[in-house]
Formats: structure tokens, sequence, C-alpha cells
């Protein structure tokens, strides 16, 4: 099923962008602005896959 494919794809990114921000963050000379933007696009992806997810069931 393609909306089971693209909920997928959107996980991945989730997951990816929430270890980006880990890695991102343990770095000394982190950035708050690209921390703040990444955290915005996760939470972008998240609103996506709850929507997606809630029009599956």
């Amino acid at each position: 099923m393609a909306l089971q494919g693209h909920i997928q794809e959107l996980s991945e990114k989730h997951k990816k962008l929430e270890q980006r921000i880990q890695s991102e963050m343990a770095n000394p000379d982190w950035s708050e602005a690209t921390v703040a933007a990444l955290k915005k696009e996760k939470l972008r992806i998240k609103d996506e896959l709850e929507r997606l997810r809630s029009s599956v069931h």
C-alpha cells in the first residue's frame, strides 16, 4: 500500500532527525538556530505522521 510506504518513509526521516539533533547537541559548538530548525522539521513530520495514521484507522 502506497500510504504505508509513505508513513514508513516519514518515520525513518523522523528517526534520522532525532539522531541528527542529538549529534548536533553533542558538539560543543552546537548552533541553537540549527537545532531549533531541526526540531521544527521533526515536529512537522510528526504531525503529518499522526494525520496519516489517523486516516488509515
